[in-house]
């Protein structure tokens, strides 16, 4: 390829003939700077384009037609002679269209924004059913196209027009007009990282190919086959990406923490009940793991409730029993309070000693947390944030646990990772607080090996989700009230901590509210996020000890609290939450062989709220839910796919291309066993691409 070719792709936007000032900072407006970003910038569909006629010949034809057939789609293009605006209940905007043969009248009901765009002297392209009216053409509504003078001045024909993002300022049209002046040569100047004999394999097209059929499609087959290469490309690339980081992490070392059948038994012995099948074939897995030298990353899952944290504390243990230190890190105090508490509870009786390091701690008590940790004078550390910064040492951490790993950044994760002695890598387990689908375990979490929990103990019983109206809450709360009066609890969510504009209920005045009104005579209660750590440890004690019937709270519970005589959940505002969100709610209830009830209360005014209501009340299993939530929310929301560092995908679709993510990771696998560093010459372009799209978020920079 030549240094010229190469020119063109390099070649600011506003190079292009026809591209003013304004247009070029309307493109920027679109990220699009250079004739390489407009290639890139793809339609997100083609449809078929009418072929033009003259206003004449149109009214010739549809006049020969019979009565009942006195009207047909057509394509004209003119230039606007007159326009008026009408208003009232229903605007109405009338124009004149002149191609010189005739005049059509275009009639816009509904639509004001469309006034600014027919003045007189406007030229452009109408689109849309005609019929004749006292003789003349007359098209409603119709899709009205402006045209820039000088530019797209031959006539259509019938064909496929791709439709772009665009913006007010710059039409779908006139990006294609643009795109059209250079298409042939920015794809003259496309180099294919992948051989013809490997895309042959895979019924594959050429990537020239594919650049030009996403912009000029002869036929929708053209574009779905270029659509197909374009997000195997993207696929291929992240698993290429994320096979070099496997690769990388196997490379470097860890402790050799090996578990013997004796060690196994007294750790389980901690446990006030027995493991289920599947925590015990998790925990085999992570212990296998953790008698290699190779540092073990994996992802431990499961659904609400189904025990990973029993897992992830007998995994830490086995760290402990080779003399060596485990840290495990949660994403807020409350979570990583309760973790420590319940691990403490755990441990009682052992040697094991366990320290809580959150921003909330003393300058005193976290000087002597540092101390110990660094000193070896504590096994176990459980912390948030805090445990990050630069003065946190270890003497021997091995394994490092992350809870609720999405809710950390990649660079955070590193940092963590980076508090082992020098030369040495930590065992990494990282957990999520519900499943994840199975296409961002190949993606975003495509680097860990996995771990499920399918199945929660038995003494778990079902939840059942109800869904009422607002004008339907009393009926909740004396559900609640009866559910009470059996000597069990309630938790009652709320969205808001105080007051505010969006009229969302809080917790002060709900709580107010129920004690004067639906619950007067209760034990009522409130807890919050913005509560001093001592406050919220006597309300969840009192709580936990029954002293309180009733909990009203955000969603600070939404992880980690286990009551199991709570069996009631009344969530307002239910349509405000995030589906998972939800369900990690809903997995507060239920914990005991008494079952649990969740009382939704939402009038939704959303399609994606109501559709977040129909899920979670369609099923009470989280992998459903996870993939569900997908399904709404998309993998650019989805459990930290955008804090993960990695760029979003500009044509792959995770949830419509979980086959082509499949058969990439295979391509990946295979590729990388058979050329480890990508280093061959014939595979410079692909090592380029990936370095240059991946490297800085998976850190890529030290492989090979």
């Amino acid at each position: 390829m030549t240094t010229d070719r190469r020119d063109i792709l390099a070649a600011s936007i506003d190079s292009i003939a026809g591209v003013t000032p304004t247009r070029c900072r309307a493109f920027a407006a679109l990220n699009v700077h250079s004739v390489a970003d407009l290639l890139v910038h793809f339609p997100f569909r083609v449809e078929a384009e009418q072929g033009e006629d003259s206003i004449a010949s149109h009214t010739e034809l549809i006049q020969s037609k019979p009565d009942a057939e006195k009207s047909m789609n057509i394509a004209v293009r003119g230039t606007i002679v007159a326009s008026r605006s009408t208003f009232g209940r229903m605007p109405r905007i009338e124009a004149t269209l002149d191609d010189g043969t005739g005049t059509a009248r275009l009639v816009f009901f509904n639509m004001p924004w469309m006034r600014g765009k027919l003045h007189p002297g406007r030229q452009g392209i109408v689109e849309g059913k005609a019929k004749l009216e006292r003789g003349y053409l007359e098209i409603v509504n119709p899709k009205w196209s402006e045209v820039v003078p000088g530019h797209d001045t031959a006539a259509r024909g019938n064909r496929m027009r791709a439709i772009y993002p665009s913006s007010e300022a710059l039409p779908s049209r006139f990006i294609e007009q643009t795109l059209a002046k250079v298409l042939d040569a920015a794809c003259a100047a496309i180099e294919d990282p992948l051989p013809m004999a490997f895309l042959a394999e895979r019924g594959l097209t050429a990537l020239r190919a594919a650049y030009r059929s996403m912009h000029a499609p002869e036929t929708e087959a053209d574009f779905a086959i270029a659509r197909t290469r374009l997000a195997y490309d993207e696929l291929l690339t992240l698993q290429l990406a994320v096979a070099l980081k496997r690769r990388m992490r196997a490379s470097q070392g860890a402790p050799a923490l090996p578990m013997s059948e004796s060690t196994e038994k007294s750790i389980l012995a901690r446990f006030p009940f027995t493991f289920t099948p599947d925590q015990l074939s998790t925990f085999h897995e992570i212990a296998g793991d953790l008698a290699d030298t190779r540092p073990m990353n994996r992802l431990l899952q499961g659904d609400v409730g189904a025990g990973k944290t029993a897992v992830a504390l007998a995994s830490m243990l086995i760290a402990v029993t080779n003399r060596h230190q485990a840290v495990m890190m949660a994403p807020t105090e409350l979570l990583a309070e309760q973790h420590f508490a319940s691990i403490s509870r755990s441990l009682e009786g052992t040697s094991a000693r366990v320290a809580l390091l959150t921003s909330s701690v003393s300058t005193s008590e976290r000087r002597r947390i540092l101390d110990l940790a660094a000193s070896g004078g504590v096994d176990i550390i459980i912390g948030t944030h805090a445990l990050l910064t630069g003065d946190v040492a270890f003497h021997a951490l091995a394994m490092a646990v992350i809870d609720e790993q999405h809710r950390f950044g990649v660079a955070q994760r590193a940092l963590l990772r980076g508090k082992a002695p020098q030369g040495q890598t930590p065992h990494m387990l990282v957990m999520t607080a519900t499943p994840i689908p199975r296409t961002l375990s190949l993606t975003v979490y495509g680097d860990l090996d996995v771990s499920t929990i399918l199945h929660r103990p038995l003494n778990r019983s079902p939840v059942h989700t109800r869904i009422l109206t607002e004008a339907r809450s009393l009926d909740a709360y004396k559900f609640v009230k009866e559910r009470i009066a059996r000597g069990e609890q309630a938790f009652i969510v709320v969205p808001a901590v105080e007051e505010s504009d969006l009229g969302l209920k809080d917790v002060a005045s709900h709580l107010e509210m129920l004690a004067q009104g639906p619950l007067a005579g209760l034990r009522l209660a409130g807890m919050h996020g913005r509560m001093k750590r001592d406050e919220r440890d006597a309300v969840m004690d009192r709580f936990r000890a029954g002293e309180i019937d009733a909990l009203i709270a955000t969603v600070v519970i939404e992880v980690g609290v286990d009551v199991p005589n709570a069996t009631v959940m009344v969530i307002e505002h239910a349509d405000r939450f995030g589906l998972a969100q939800l369900h990690q709610l809903r997995g507060r209830v239920g914990r005991s062989s008494k079952g649990g009830v969740c009382v939704l209360i939402a009038d939704p005014t959303t399609d994606d709220g109501r559709a977040r209501l129909e899920a979670i009340h369609s099923t009470d299993d989280g992998f459903k839910i996870s993939e569900l939530d997908l399904a709404i929310r998309g993998p650019g929301e989805l459990f930290g796919a955008r804090q993960s560092g990695l760029p979003p995908f500009k044509v792959a679709d995770l949830v419509k291309d979980l086959g082509l993510l499949e058969r990439a990771r295979r391509d990946a696998s295979d590729w990388i066993t058979r050329s480890p560093l990508l280093a061959a010459d014939d595979e410079r372009l692909m090592r380029r691409q990936v370095m240059s799209t991946y490297g800085e978020a998976l850190g890529l920079g030290d492989v090979g």
